[in-house]
């Protein structure tokens, strides 16, 4: 164990401990350490167990216990990306009976307080079983929307009523018991290899919540107030309490919060860059740890970014190009002298303080969730460009729900870029400015759920409540 001793905070709830369980990715990591600093801020203990592969640092976080799990998993699984990890990091969990172990040896420590539960990432049904068959009760953190949350507990219905198997001819069509989303917006696993895969993933996305005492969810109920009365009114004759505790960048305290749980080095010079800015100019331009382009694609978006005249702040990491993973992407030849004096490349940043920064007026995003809350918790309006899974819902909500952004959908051109990032940026009178204003007002409403009495710190209160009558 590392970490410091993870005790409880001030205000007398220290008298359980919870093990938290992310699941081994940037986008997952985040959440549930900041979900951490929130319960530790409320008295509970801390223990989080994870994993080598993207193992966070517990000199950043000393008020939390850190438990290694070793994964075991092959070389060749590894390697691999997104859904193929997943599937081999819970197989291999499941054979080695380590996250056994490690909640066994937690349940059974003298001198510490008793374990009430184990918070586990809703794609690790492997940890879940483990708990089970030692009698720890689980809840499951949801990282997504609660609109992504019902859409994967609907694909029975998205079959039976003929959504899926998707075509050609009705991708534009809209899902009327899901508005606003389109048949365009779902992920839709006839399109894989196989079939068996595609049955994983959504098996993934739902078995856990059916399986445990509570489901957290990192959204709010300013933000999705129908989609949360609808899943509560699904698990509640389940006994499955929901809680609504986002956004939870905002609600953690101390260990858990804010940039400290990034797993990549920031460039902090971007910041003094955007000091000399002004106040609203920027497009900030980030596709999050995981998301990958091809190489024309690349090639269109600096040269739409080049050709749209306004200042950017653009992240490019390294394995953002698809074929490029040692070292971060080469620009274009000519890019440098096209956007001279009014670009700043960086490999990663600090995303929560350039999204808070007022020379930011827009954010170019994959529209992953955190990257959403974060930008709507700044009321920065977003041109969303979705790649996979519920990025493609989020970018539909973002465009024509809350309307606080610009879907750029299609093939990425260079000439449409321009087009998408001057209505964004420079529309003031037209739909720019109405997008910004909507923006504002949203933010305003999120706000208030993270402040104290807000619905969200409620939410936290009653979690914590929960935890501790397991």
């Amino acid at each position: 164990m590392a970490g410091g001793a993870g005790g409880g905070g001030a205000d007398g709830r220290g008298t359980a401990r919870v093990a938290l369980f992310p699941l081994p990715f940037q986008g997952h990591i985040s959440p549930m350490l900041q979900l951490a600093g929130a319960l530790r801020a409320r008295g509970l203990a801390v223990t989080v167990l994870h994993t080598a592969f993207n193992a966070p640092d517990p000199a950043r976080h000393p008020g939390l216990a850190f438990v290694a799990v070793p994964d075991a998993i092959p070389e060749a699984a590894a390697a691999a990306n997104g859904i193929a990890k997943i599937l081999a990091l819970n197989a291999a969990m499941e054979a080695s009976g380590r996250v056994r172990a490690a909640l066994a040896s937690l349940m059974a420590a003298e001198g510490q307080p008793r374990l009430a539960c184990l918070v586990l990432d809703s794609t690790l049904p492997a940890a879940q079983k483990a708990a089970a068959g030692l009698g720890l009760p689980t809840l499951v953190l949801h990282t997504g929307s609660a609109a992504c949350f019902r859409l994967f507990r609907s694909y029975d219905m998205l079959h039976h009523r003929g959504y899926l198997p998707s075509t050609e001819s009705n991708l534009d069509m809209p899902i009327e018991e899901l508005p606003p989303l389109k048949v365009s917006d779902l992920f839709d696993p006839s399109k894989l290899p196989s079939k068996e895969i595609g049955q994983k993933i959504l098996d993934l996305a739902t078995e856990t919540t059916t399986s445990s005492s509570g489901a957290i969810l990192n959204t709010s109920e300013a933000l999705e107030p129908h989609e949360l009365k609808l899943i509560r009114d699904e698990l509640a004759p389940k006994g499955i309490p929901p809680f609504a505790v986002g956004p939870l960048h905002k609600l953690a305290a101390g260990d858990g919060a804010g940039e400290t749980t990034s797993l990549l080095e920031q460039d902090r010079g971007c910041v003094e860059w955007l000091d000399a800015q002004a106040p609203g100019s920027v497009l900030y331009v980030s596709f999050g740890s995981v998301a990958r382009v091809t190489r024309d694609e690349f090639l269109e978006v600096a040269w739409g970014l080049a050709s749209s005249g306004r200042p950017f702040l653009w992240v490019v990491r390294r394995g953002l190009v698809l074929g490029v993973d040692e070292r971060p992407p080469e620009l274009p030849e000519g890019f440098g002298a096209a956007a001279a004096g009014r670009g700043r490349v960086v490999e990663w940043a600090p995303q929560q303080e350039v999204l808070a920064h007022p020379a930011v007026g827009g954010f170019w995003t994959h529209s992953g969730w955190n990257s959403t809350l974060e930008s709507v918790y700044e009321g920065v309006p977003m041109l969303s460009r979705p790649q996979f899974g519920d990025q493609l819902a989020t970018g539909r909500y973002v465009a024509d729900s809350w309307k606080v952004g610009v879907l750029l959908e299609g093939a990425v051109e260079r000439g449409a870029v321009e087009t998408a990032i001057r209505k964004l940026m420079e529309d003031e009178e037209g739909e720019g400015g109405a997008m910004r204003g909507r923006a504002g007002a949203l933010k305003e409403k999120v706000r208030m759920s993270v402040e104290r009495g807000g619905s969200s710190q409620q939410a936290v209160d009653k979690l914590v409540d929960h935890m501790l009558s397991l």
